[in-house]
């Protein structure tokens, strides 16, 4: 049996965690989470993040319940438009997103520190990987090392990815802006861009001073949100 009789301190800590929610959200406004339930959700955001457990994007902006539609991967990465009848989790919340939901903000949040940026970095200096899933997932930024890394498999790449290795923040916001491309691929996202329906932005989000940047649209470069 895969189920342990007794919860372990973090199970339990979750546990007391969702009594706290019952109480403020169940208990004292009931009236906001039966009209969640009864009318539906029509959160007015989609927020594509990272699976890292240090970047919440609900406690980073103190949404609501309802209000942001969230989907979360290894290194907050949206592939580009791919309709092949595959497994496609990210892409199938971006279409319920922006059809379903009809949306009107998208923002991809990456992060300082971020793992599988690292990992990317790793791969372009020649490094093997053992893994089956995310190497793979994370190749989908591969790009976003082009400007800054040369060819896979030079010398030059590895000495160019060790460098970065040390200022990942780099290619951390460079993963961004190549997610921010790849929905644009989206025919039902750039119908709504061009619309005026739907506006996109691209977040990074710095750990350890707290500060979060946003591309600026006119230069494409990150600026600190004021």
């Amino acid at each position: 049996m895969p189920f342990s009789s007794q919860p372990s301190e973090p199970i339990r800590q979750l546990l007391a965690g969702i009594k706290a929610f019952r109480a403020r959200y169940y208990e004292r406004r009931p009236d906001s989470m039966r009209q969640l339930a009864t009318e539906g959700q029509h959160p007015e955001v989609l927020l594509i993040g990272c699976s890292d457990s240090r970047v919440d994007p609900a406690l980073l902006t103190m949404a609501e319940p309802g209000e942001m539609f969230v989907v979360r991967n290894v290194a907050n990465l949206v592939p580009p438009y791919q309709p092949d009848g595959a497994y496609h989790g990210t892409s199938a919340a971006i279409e319920y997103a922006v059809k379903s939901l009809q949306v009107k903000e998208i923002i991809v949040l990456g992060h300082a520190q971020c793992g599988g940026i690292q990992g990317l970095i790793r791969l372009r200096a020649g490094q093997k990987s053992d893994d089956d899933f995310v190497s793979p997932w994370v190749s989908i930024a591969g790009s976003a090392l082009d400007p800054y890394v040369g060819p896979e498999g030079s010398e030059q790449a590895r000495a160019d990815a060790e460098k970065l290795q040390n200022t990942p923040a780099v290619i951390e916001r460079a993963a961004v802006r190549a997610s921010v491309d790849n929905l644009m691929t989206f025919p039902f996202v750039r119908e709504r861009v061009e619309a005026g329906t739907l506006n996109i932005h691209g977040w990074w989000f710095d750990i350890q001073s707290g500060e979060m940047w946003a591309i600026n649209p006119a230069t494409r470069l990150f600026q600190p949100v004021e």
